[in-house]
């Protein structure tokens, strides 16, 4: 909203339409992701809705405003993706007969095989790894944005974490 303040020509310049347009305008300009672009300007939209609840802001003016189109989407970003040898050779990096090849590798596993992010691998723990329906799954993982999801879990990526358990002799409290 910050943001959204800042561009206002004037103090006294009435949020309308043309008003989000511009601001939209100039997120583009600045070469925002259209990710970020459209969540800033549903924040706005939302501002609006808020506003007409409260008789801030005509119904005419709100429903103007929730009608600006977000930024497109076009096509996927790009990037460099590993392909399964590489991913392999990857995760059997790490050198199996130390401790910390031991647990180099279900880490490399449980990112690769899991698509576990940082934050949320390093919040791993024991309470997370269950068996449900004969197959391995990380649990009530809280995530990005705070949404708790389950993530079932390979059986490769859980035979290299069981060999860390083993090694590392540790039961409880975080996995890595």
């Amino acid at each position: 909203m910050n943001s959204f303040s800042g561009t206002a020509p004037s103090r006294d310049c009435r949020f309308s339409k043309v008003v989000v347009t511009r601001y939209r305008i100039f997120l583009e300009n600045r070469r925002l992701a259209a990710g970020t672009i459209n969540g800033r300007l549903a924040a706005v939209r939302r501002l609006a809705y808020e506003a007409a609840d409260a008789g801030l802001l005509s119904p005419e003016l709100a429903a103007g405003v929730r009608r600006v189109k977000g930024a497109k989407k076009l096509g996927v970003r790009l990037g460099n993706w590993l392909t399964v040898e590489e991913a392999r050779r990857f995760w059997q990096a790490p050198d199996p007969a130390t401790l910390k090849g031991k647990r180099d590798r279900p880490i490399l596993a449980v990112l690769l095989g899991c698509g576990l992010r940082r934050r949320e691998l390093a919040d791993l723990e024991f309470t997370h790894l269950q068996q449900r329906e004969e197959h391995w799954a990380i649990v009530d993982l809280v995530g990005k944005g705070g949404h708790i999801r389950t993530v079932p879990v390979p059986d490769w990526a859980k035979a290299t974490i069981d060999l860390w358990i083993a090694a590392a002799e540790i039961s409880a409290g975080r996995l890595f």
